[in-house]
């Protein structure tokens, strides 16, 4: 491992400060970042330690909402009673992620920022755009199984890994932030970014700047909903695709829609078209296939991703039926075990 410097924040205008500079990282539960210094892909020369900052905690918003402490753990949140009641489709997405050890140490700003698990990002002798500017991606026309058929481009074809996050982008959740240039709110929706000419920018953050909290909306769906993840394993592994669905209806009808799909770009991959040629309609898989359709104009296999897309429309189209019967995928999951 590579020498560096340490600094333990005591507030956020400290870590801000301290954060302040290249090539320095913010430590909380690590459980990405000490992997990645391992492997040698993160080479930080500078750590700042927050985890003395104050926002562990999960609090009421005046509007009805709930606001998550960057550094609430992933297990505080999805078990938080307000959260298991009125976000349940957050608590399950979280349920399907990791293990219970690393649920226990991660946390929610940290689950944001995690970074992608292509083979080629973490193999340092292999070439990789995201890791070394310039180098190639050794993803396209190599091993892509795991990789994206939406949102790519020449420079880079990784996935973001995160359950929590399309769940979060289903709920057009609202990502607070505070940096040297002060405070601001970033849209979930803009927060991730895809690869572009720039794969090494996974996120909207600027220099310094540090995730202070999520603020989740006051809408309920917390009846017709449903997180659906499709994996090669049951047990800690990564989504090949999964489905993050809140729904309202309202006489027979689809009077609000929300759609998020993981596994398939690099940032939580939603498109309001989609959601929005089903509003109004019936609950019918045929118009369930009209949702998948758009959401999944122009993805494009890699090779030996092509099945993706097929089990993506496939995928789009159970999660939307299981959210209009309500009996979410997590409901299934309990029954069976």
């Amino acid at each position: 491992m590579n020498r560096f410097d340490y600094a333990r924040a005591g507030d956020v205008a400290e870590a801000v400060r301290e954060g302040s500079g290249d090539h320095v990282r913010y430590l909380a539960g690590g459980t990405n970042l000490i992997d990645l210094m391992k492997e040698n892909v993160e080479r930080p020369a500078r750590i700042v330690d927050i985890n003395r900052l104050d926002l562990h905690r999960i609090t009421e918003r005046d509007d009805g909402g709930l606001r998550l402490g960057a550094l609430a753990t992933n297990a505080d949140t999805a078990y938080d009673a307000r959260v298991e009641q009125r976000y349940p489709l957050l608590a399950s997405a979280i349920l399907a992620g990791a293990s219970p050890q690393l649920r226990n140490a991660a946390t929610n700003g940290g689950n944001l920022n995690q970074r992608t698990r292509c083979y080629y990002f973490y193999d340092t002798a292999a070439p990789c755009d995201k890791r070394e500017p310039g180098s190639g991606c050794g993803a396209i026309g190599g091993v892509n199984r795991i990789h994206a058929i939406l949102g790519a481009s020449s420079s880079c074809i990784a996935t973001h890994p995160s359950d929590m996050c399309i769940a979060l982008a289903a709920l057009k959740a609202q990502v607070q932030v505070t940096g040297p240039e002060g405070d601001r709110t970033i849209a979930f929706e803009d927060y991730h970014r895809l690869p572009g000419d720039e794969p090494w920018r996974d996120n909207t953050l600027k220099p310094g700047e540090l995730v202070t909290a999520i603020d989740l909306p006051s809408e309920d769906f917390s009846t017709n909903y449903t997180y659906l993840k499709l994996r090669d394993r049951l047990s800690y592994a990564f989504a090949l695709v999964s489905v993050a669905v809140a729904m309202k209806l309202e006489n027979g009808r689809i009077a609000d829609v929300r759609i998020a799909v993981g596994g398939v770009a690099h940032k939580p991959w939603r498109r309001s078209q989609a959601e929005e040629a089903i509003k109004n309609e019936a609950p019918t898989v045929q118009a369930f296939e009209t949702a998948a359709s758009a959401l999944l104009a122009g993805a494009v296999g890699q090779g030996e991703n092509d099945f993706k897309v097929a089990l993506a429309r496939k995928a789009i189209v159970r999660a939307l039926e299981q959210a209009a019967a309500g009996t979410p995928q997590s409901q299934i999951d309990k029954r069976v075990a």
